[in-house]
């Protein structure tokens, strides 16, 4: 009995296994179809295809379940066909037992599923990101392509790009008073994490006054708000992309 569950976990597993890398060939190439809209003179191919490669792991823990159902069905389909099903009822083989067997390839591939939904897809889509932003220039002025947006008191802060490392770049931040009237806007090309503040690089501060403006540059200066590289890795991703931890996160935030 124990070769039979090997045979029936081996014939389903294939399946899944063949479903699943078709199903995922074809997102991709779709999706990379998709990014050549994106391709100019700093973003290229290469950066595309790159790109489309680490969104592999989010692809495939999305698609996995879909794969899991038609692989099954292809699976015992093919059992079906060639009547070894008929002969392993006539063997005195009961449906329970030929459930079970399916079950077991069914379970690796679930904590499969969740060891890339939980460490491995949030982790390479978070780089995609990073990656995709740095090539399509992250330390230019503010893009209205990528980034995010967050707000601390009278501050609205733009960045265009998190990198997991504890890197930022092209932060553009807003100062408002109470009376919702701009004070002033920097631009930063970099910021790096200092343990409990941020280290702006090549900050570039224009201060709005009644009648005039005045512009002032500063190598480097001090940013305190109220993110760290852990939140930012988790804000900066999809809902849809992130990890059950991850989405703890999100929700606190």
């Amino acid at each position: 009995m124990v070769k039979l569950d090997r045979y029936i976990g081996k014939q389903v597993f294939l399946a899944i296994l063949s479903v699943l890398g078709i199903i995922v060939a074809l997102a991709l190439l779709f999706a990379f179809i998709d990014e050549l809209g994106d391709v100019d003179e700093k973003y290229g191919l290469a950066d595309a295809a790159w790109y489309v490669f680490l969104t592999a792991p989010r692809r495939t823990y999305e698609m996995l379940p879909m794969a899991a159902l038609i692989g099954c069905l292809i699976g015992l389909g093919s059992l079906a066909s060639n009547s070894e099903l008929t002969i392993m009822r006539a063997a005195g083989v009961s449906i329970r037992r030929i459930v079970w067997a399916v079950m077991k390839p069914m379970l690796v591939l679930m904590f499969a599923g969740i060891l890339i939904g939980e460490y491995l897809a949030p982790w390479s889509e978070n780089m995609a990101q990073a990656d995709r932003s740095m090539a399509q220039g992250a330390g230019d002025a503010q893009s209205s392509k990528r980034g995010l947006w967050h707000r601390q008191g009278e501050e609205y802060v733009h960045i265009n790009a998190v990198q997991p490392n504890g890197l930022l770049y092209g932060i553009t931040r807003y100062q408002f008073d109470k009376e919702r009237h701009l004070v002033s806007s920097s631009f930063s090309r970099k910021a790096q994490f200092q343990g409990d503040h941020w280290s702006l690089e090549g900050v570039t501060t224009t201060h709005f006054k009644e009648r005039s403006t005045e512009v002032t540059k500063a190598p480097t200066e001090r940013w305190d708000v109220e993110l760290n590289p852990q939140l930012l890795s988790t804000v900066v991703l999809e809902p849809g992309a992130l990890s059950i931890t991850g989405l703890w996160q999100y929700a606190g935030y």
